[in-house]
């Protein structure tokens, strides 16, 4: 039960700033910026390194048509710029830029920004910037990911449970490692073959393009699916090998370390092969967070994994494990889950960094759910340790059965024997039901590794469970990253905000459309405010009139108005003065027209 609480001593303590999912940090121009001629190039800036594809930029002018563009590269040589020459015929009004490229952590990101030249459109026809996910090829690549990561748990659980916990007959477990190894194969083929439109956006239909297939190869992430590949041949003769060192085992011979070492390394290289193209891979500590993760998932393996081997080994195994094998689990799980503990809240605390993002976050609160499952899943735990310290601690004469002393025939000597008296019929043996119909003992045992199942079996449930919130958790920007990409909308000037409040608001048959307004720095003090209203295709759209205030109901402080100026494209007041902290409340007003404006409030959140 120590995960909860260390979480909470250490999920806030200070360091350097670690992300994954690349944030966008700025861009050249900036978002919403007029500009009195066309720049030469669209350069954007994220928080860490990225990959771009062939596609990663599409600049469309103000008709919605593509713009023809150079082809993507770097600025400067930096890993973490994405640069695009732009022709220099570019006539006068808004341009949508709609980017995609792949973060370090081999997750795609995506977003668009406009810029004007010589003053924004009036009007501007709708803008397809391209797709962002398909949901069938995310549904597909999601359950791949499920797949494989299920698979290498039971693949690498079984096998240290076999290793390491020696049961009696491990006969049921080859159908388990066998089964796993296909699913992994299976399922790292897939996630190969749908790199290419996972990155894209675009449907499955495209995984059968062979050019895009060699695209994938070339990439970290496909090597590192060819790698998964290339493992799994020396496992399978791994597997085989072993399961004969077991039979030689069993009749007398020595198990070598060697045969240990090998699975541990093929274990290892196996788990790098997540390690190196999920979170750990990118931000700051990198070589300590590959290897906090390499032994998370190892660990995950051997208690999750071995938590399914001996679910099998309760239900099928002739004889039934003898409580050496409970025991024997028991301390490797204890062991399995001290490390999973203490990488779990090194990893939480360099995807988190703060209370805020822990509720404030889609990665935050799928962590809580983890956690909560993972507390669960110690309960359970808690009660399979008690079933198994009584299975133990069970007298030898309860677990052995009962011997029926056999007849000695006599010698033929003497008077001749009298007739045998008819023998009241002995009552049958109960047979045990299922589960317990393996078990050797009599009713005490039988009740001991019934217990032990049904509680084995909760926890496999669970862990089931934490598998699926682990794998949407690992597809999730980390709390930082989503913070930092709150603040990637960039106000004309360059100046990167703090607080950002899109308000939509609807004016009868005109129409909706949205104000999206940046307070900077969004604290206590003098603050700047630009506003940018978007009609209801997304264009941008100028207004008569935008109102601004705010107000403090808490302290009765308010309203305090913004002196908003039109800029030509967006409105700004250079200083707003929001004298405390705490939840204020943002009114905006907007006039569409000389008789028609609508007023919308939006809460937000000012720091001392």
């Amino acid at each position: 039960m120590l995960l909860g609480p260390v979480l909470v001593l250490l999920l806030l303590g200070g360091a350097g700033p670690a992300s994954a999912h690349a944030a966008l940090a700025s861009t050249d121009p900036a978002d919403g910026t007029v500009l009195r001629r066309a720049p030469a190039h669209v350069t954007l800036t994220f928080s860490e390194s990225v990959g771009l594809r062939d596609d990663s930029f599409r600049v469309l002018d103000p008709g919605g048509h593509r713009v023809h563009t150079g082809e993507a590269g770097r600025a400067g040589g930096r890993a973490d710029t994405a640069r695009v020459a732009l022709p220099g015929e570019l006539g006068e009004g808004t341009y949508t830029v709609a980017w995609r490229v792949v973060s370090a952590d081999s997750h795609p990101v995506s977003g668009a920004f406009t810029f004007s030249v010589g003053k924004p459109s009036q009007a501007t026809a709708p803008v397809d910037t391209g797709p962002t996910e398909d949901p069938l090829t995310a549904g597909l690549h999601k359950t791949a990911r499920y797949l494989s990561y299920l698979a290498v748990a039971l693949l690498v659980g079984t096998a240290a449970f076999v290793a390491l916990c020696r049961p009696p007959d491990p006969a049921p477990l080859r159908r388990t490692l066998v089964a796993a190894w296909w699913t992994l194969l299976a399922a790292t083929v897939a996630l190969l073959v749908l790199r290419a439109p996972y990155e894209a956006g675009t449907g499955p239909s495209a995984a059968l393009d062979p050019a895009a297939l060699g695209d994938t190869l070339t990439t970290r992430p496909g090597v590192l699916l060819l790698v998964r590949l290339g493992l799994l041949v020396p496992a399978a003769l791994y597997l085989v090998h072993a399961a004969r060192t077991v039979r030689a085992d069993r009749r007398g011979g020595r198990r070598t370390a060697l045969t240990g070492a090998v699975g541990v390394v093929l274990a290892v290289g196996l788990a790098l092969t997540w390690a190196a193209a999920e979170h750990a891979s990118a931000g700051t500590q990198v070589p300590v967070a590959m290897t906090s993760s390499v032994l998370h998932l190892l660990a995950t393996a051997v208690w999750l994994g071995g938590l399914a081997a001996l679910l099998t080994t309760l239900r099928s195994a002739r004889p039934a494990p003898d409580a050496t094998t409970v025991a024997r689990f028991s301390r490797t799980a204890f062991t399995a889950v001290t490390v999973l503990v203490v990488t779990g809240v090194y990893q939480s605390w360099r995807g988190l960094g703060s209370w805020q993002a822990l509720t404030g976050t889609a990665y935050g609160r799928l962590l809580l759910a983890k956690v909560i499952l993972v507390a669960v899943l110690l309960a359970a735990a808690a009660v399979s340790r008690r079933w198994t310290a009584a299975l133990v601690t069970e007298p030898a004469a309860v677990r052995e059965p009962a011997r029926v002393p056999e007849r000695v025939p006599q010698p033929a000597v003497g008077p001749p024997p009298e007739a045998p008296r008819p023998e009241a019929p002995r009552p049958e043996a109960p047979r045990p039901t299922h589960p317990s119909r393996a078990s050797t003992g009599t009713g005490t045992g039988s009740v001991l590794r019934r217990g032990l199942y049904r509680s084995v079996l909760v926890e496999a449930v669970v862990a089931a469970v934490v598998l699926g919130v682990t794998t949407v958790l690992t597809a999730t920007p980390p709390g930082r990253s989503a913070e930092e990409a709150a603040r990637a909308a960039v106000p004309a000037g360059g100046v990167l905000p703090a607080s950002v409040t899109t308000i939509p608001f609807e004016i009868g048959d005109s129409g909706s459309g949205t104000v999206q307004i940046t307070l900077d720095p969004g604290r206590t003090g003098d603050n700047a405010v630009q506003a940018v209203v978007f009609g209801p295709d997304g264009s941008l759209a100028a207004v008569p009139e935008l109102r601004l205030s705010f107000t403090l109901p808490d302290k009765q402080v308010g309203p305090i108005e913004a002196d908003l100026r039109d800029r030509g494209g967006y409105w700004s007041a250079n200083t707003v003065t929001l004298p405390l902290p705490g939840t204020w409340t943002m009114k905006a007003t907007v006039r569409v027209s000389e008789i028609d404006q609508v007023s919308e409030t939006r809460r937000i959140r000012v720091e001392r």
